[in-house]
């Protein structure tokens, strides 16, 4: 395992149907806001151009709602793994991770820190199947290669 070798991890059926969906949504609020018009009811208040617009917005912001959900990622090279999920980011060196965890039935992958914390990784998610798999494999190279080069460091070699 080479010094410069990193890696970067990302879902990809979360993120496919996370596009899908916040285009469909966007499609669904542009076609039932053209179809507000007139009274709205017994005739006291009518749908205004500001209200298809509003509706519109909506939709916008739903999508964009929908999308937060493309953002997990991992990062990792021979020094430290970054982890973004949906909310929230974490820088951490391998000094601080003991293992790299995907347990049978868990939805994403974790590290496990030396203080028994446990951080989860969304960007590598059990829907993936290969990929994630490969991620976490990938993942404990780098895990492996840091706490060989620890091991020599401490002998002196």
């Amino acid at each position: 395992m080479s010094e410069t070798e990193s890696i970067r991890i990302r879902p990809r059926r979360i993120r496919l149907v996370c596009w899908a969906s916040a285009a469909a949504l966007v499609v669904v609020f542009t076609l039932l806001a053209t179809s507000l018009t007139g009274p709205t009811g017994n005739g006291y208040g009518s749908f205004q151009r500001g209200d298809q617009l509003a509706m519109i917005g909506l939709g916008v912001f739903g999508a964009l709602g929908f999308l937060l959900f493309t953002r997990p990622m991992v990062e990792a090279d021979a020094r430290r793994v970054r982890v973004r999920n949906v909310i929230g980011s974490y820088e951490l060196p391998w000094e601080v991770v003991r293992g790299v965890r995907f347990d049978r039935g868990a939805p994403w992958a974790s590290l496990e820190l030396h203080d028994d914390d446990l951080l989860p990784m969304v960007a590598l998610q059990a829907a993936d199947k290969e990929l994630a798999v490969e991620g976490v494999r990938a993942l404990r190279r780098l895990h492996q290669a840091h706490q060989t080069r620890l091991a020599e460091g401490a002998s002196g070699r």
